[in-house]
């Protein structure tokens, strides 16, 4: 389920139960923006809309809504958490290594979990969660210069 418009985020919100409130309201709007985005730019990103809004309030906010299932948290390694509104489907992600852009990678296969696990030692599996980590299209011409650049200076060491 993709939230994608003011009104769906105020449906969204009744249905989960919540007040409709201007904060909720922002982070629902801006978490759908394209990208995956992390507190501290929503929170900028609230306080631009809104004028004045706590670091609390944000976080607050992004814990109900993502209790509630109208945001989704994913935490990839190394990066701080980032928000998406993307919810309630089996999709995985993308990551750059070198600038962190996030991106959607649809399931192979459509149906949760999508990856069979060797041993489920137990569990009952009902999602997997992959990141496949490279680097995004801006990112490969400067990692491409950059290994010239290191290969020239290690040529000229040698010499």
């Amino acid at each position: 389920m993709i939230l994608a418009s003011s009104r769906d985020f105020v449906a969204g919100l009744r249905a989960a139960g919540l007040r409709v409130t201007s904060v909720r309201l922002t982070l629902l709007t801006l978490a759908s923006e394209p990208g995956h985005h992390d507190a501290e730019y929503l929170m900028r990103a609230a306080r631009e809309r809104l004028g004045s809004i706590s670091v609390q309030g944000v976080y607050d906010g992004l814990r109900v809504l993502e209790k509630a299932g109208l945001v989704r948290r994913i935490q990839p390694a190394g990066g701080p958490s980032r928000f998406e509104t993307r919810v309630g489907d089996n999709h995985h992600h993308v990551v750059c290594r070198g600038c962190g852009a996030t991106d959607d990678v649809d399931c192979a296969r459509g149906v949760a979990p999508c990856l069979e696990p060797s041993s489920t030692h137990g569990f009952v599996i009902d999602e997997a969660e992959v990141t496949y980590w490279g680097l995004c299209p801006s990112c490969q011409p400067r990692s491409a210069a950059s290994k010239e650049t290191s290969m020239a200076t290690q040529e000229a060491s040698d010499d």
